[in-house]
């Protein structure tokens, strides 16, 4: 497994990573979630061996990934700019793919490249956003290797080809036990494709669970009351937010839902109706309670 060990990453005074542990099981989908500035790209970055840590150990079983070329030709990092190869041609991609990772796969390239018919001798400064995506993922999946790490690996890709290329992904996943690691601001993206998330703050890991996990610990609820609600009259509740319209009040409560549902009905709620939360929700919720400001959010 991937295994991040309180590690600090500072770039000109500024934190990065702060004492930031994580582990990250092989064959796994894991999402990592974050504000701007969080730590996502540079933990992204860590993990490839690009950057090196200032304080803390970052290993793939066991071995130190930084400075280890055996390991890093295993590792495969699409950064969330391309502009690096808008001189190149999918042909160059290709030749400098197979130079440096030697599991390449020219079959697999080929049938990646008929699905995407992207074409193979423009340079990709030709090409339209989404197009050079497409291009930098199908590089990723033909390399072979079995740790890829995508930072916003489905930006600028259109509803249609976002289905394609997740499925591609899912495909070498199933096929090869590839572990994928994904930064992304679109949460409906890693609702569907990861099983496991992690969300950062500030250069900090605030929880690292299984998606069902991570659903199963918030829930809305919608109640009503005689008069104005106040949290204070359920201590015994975690209440992350309150919303008051008239005597409808929708809570975001952390903890058994059973149970939450079960006190609050008992001490004169008019009704009580228990609703699930989406990813996003839950991200906006958790990121409200640690100050970030969301005001002017439609939820």
């Amino acid at each position: 497994m991937i295994q991040i060990e309180n590690v600090s990453k500072t770039f000109d005074g500024f934190t990065a990573l702060d004492n930031f542990s994580l582990d990250i099981k092989d064959g796994s989908a894991m999402g990592l979630l974050g504000s701007n500035g969080a730590g996502k790209s540079t933990l992204l970055r860590l993990i490839a061996g690009i950057y090196r840590q200032d304080r803390g150990r970052i290993t793939i079983d066991d071995r130190a990934v930084y400075n280890n070329v055996q390991l890093k030709q295993n590792i495969y990092f699409v950064n969330d700019e391309t502009s690096q190869f808008n001189n190149m041609t999918i042909n160059n991609m290709k030749t400098l793919v197979k130079t440096f990772y030697p599991k390449y796969s020219e079959e697999k390239f080929k049938k990646l490249l008929e699905v995407l018919k992207l074409p193979v001798d423009k340079k990709l400064a030709a090409f339209s956003k989404g197009m050079r995506r497409q291009a930098a993922v199908m590089c990723a999946l033909s390399s072979g290797c079995d740790y890829l790490l995508f930072d916003e690996a489905f930006d600028g890709l259109d509803p249609t080809m976002r289905v394609i290329v997740k499925r591609m992904m899912i495909d070498d996943m199933v096929e090869n036990g590839t572990t994928v690691v994904i930064s992304s601001h679109n949460l409906k993206e890693i609702e569907e494709f990861c099983d496991t998330a992690a969300l950062m703050h500030k250069g900090t890991l605030v929880f690292n669970r299984e998606l069902d996990d991570v659903k199963g610990d918030l829930c809305k609820i919608q109640t009503s009351f005689e008069g104005e609600f106040s949290p204070a009259d359920f201590p015994e509740l975690d209440i992350l937010h309150v919303q008051q319209t008239g005597s409808v009040v929708n809570l975001i409560v952390r903890g058994d839902r059973e149970q939450a549902a079960e006190q609050i009905s008992r001490n004169g709620a008019f009704f009580c109706d228990v609703m699930p939360l989406s990813l996003e929700e839950i991200f906006i919720y958790e990121m409200e309670v640690r100050g970030y400001d969301f005001d002017g959010i439609d939820r």
